[in-house]
């Protein structure tokens, strides 16, 4: 038996032996779990792939996804967004179920800023075909000097976005209230870096200067640890997924006082409250998040 059927039959073997279920975990490179979609052009692999830049200037975005789906898990990339002037800019991270109709969709949006203004950090979830669940942070740091870990945590109990070990934003599961939670459909990772200065910084009141492009952000140690669809049908289910341990069903005593800090130091804007779009909060503001 050659050394790669060896390889591959230890790692059937290891998945039967894990409850008939596999977790995929970190790649080698970037090429090993995803694909360019967009401009291939515009992203660069560097260190043999095991980072990228994404490029954006007049002539482009661009962007990538995963190859596989996933349902459940936790995804996290290292990123450095783009230094200097990067009014207009939006670099972004999400899962995307990739349905016309009957969306979700876990948004991380990194909307670009003039020099020496804070960065902001968009987030937003698509729940069966609803979103419009924004909320805006400022970050404490410059993320355009370093790469900072930036983490989406999707289990049967909630949602939670990381920004390095700090949770700023936590998506719990009302369903019981009838408040709708994705767990039916899988979703892929994606990023893209584009133009949007119709909109991302103040309002869309500061306009891309392209005279500072190429607009570069950085990317490394991409993570997906889930249950890949298609796959094995158990896997989602499972309790025994790291995951869905005690552990990950509730932020812990740390997290839940670096949640609060977020909230009262450096929320700029949440949908739950801005009464001239919701008169009435939506539900899952009442049910809490």
């Amino acid at each position: 038996m050659t050394m790669a059927l060896t390889n591959a039959f230890v790692l059937l073997f290891s998945c039967v032996l894990a409850i008939s279920f596999c977790v995929w975990g970190k790649p080698a490179t970037f090429l090993d779990d995803f694909q360019i979609t967009w401009s291939d052009s515009h992203i660069r692999q560097i260190d043999g792939g095991k980072a990228i830049q994404l490029v954006l200037d007049q002539n482009s975005g661009c962007g990538f996804a995963s190859k596989r789906k996933y349902l459940f898990g936790r995804v996290s990339m290292k990123i450095k967004l783009i230094p200097g002037d990067s009014a207009g800019t939006v670099t972004a991270f999400y899962m995307n179920s990739d349905t016309d109709t009957v969306r979700d969709e876990l948004d991380f949006e990194f909307l670009g800023n003039r020099s020496g203004q804070p960065y902001t950090v968009q987030t937003n979830i698509y729940a069966h075909g609803k979103g419009d669940r924004e909320q805006r942070v400022n970050l404490w740091f410059d993320p355009s000097t370093d790469f900072h870990t930036y983490t989406i945590m999707w289990n049967h109990h909630h949602i939670v976005f990381y920004v390095d070990d700090v949770p700023i934003r936590v998506y719990k599961n009302n369903e019981a209230r009838n408040i709708p939670f994705p767990k039916f459909q899988p979703m892929g990772v994606y990023s893209t870096l584009w133009e949007a200065d119709d909109w991302a910084t103040r309002g869309g009141l500061e306009k891309i200067d392209w005279s500072k492009a190429p607009f570069l952000a950085s990317y490394k140690d991409f993570d997906i640890e889930g249950c890949p669809v298609p796959g094995p049908a158990s896997c989602a289910s499972n309790t025994g997924n790291w995951w869905e341990g005690t552990t990950y069903q509730a932020l812990n005593v740390m997290e839940a006082r670096r949640y609060r800090w977020v909230r009262i130091n450096h929320m700029i804007y949440d949908y739950c409250t801005d009464k001239s779009r919701y008169p009435v909060s939506p539900p899952e503001c009442i049910a809490g998040i």
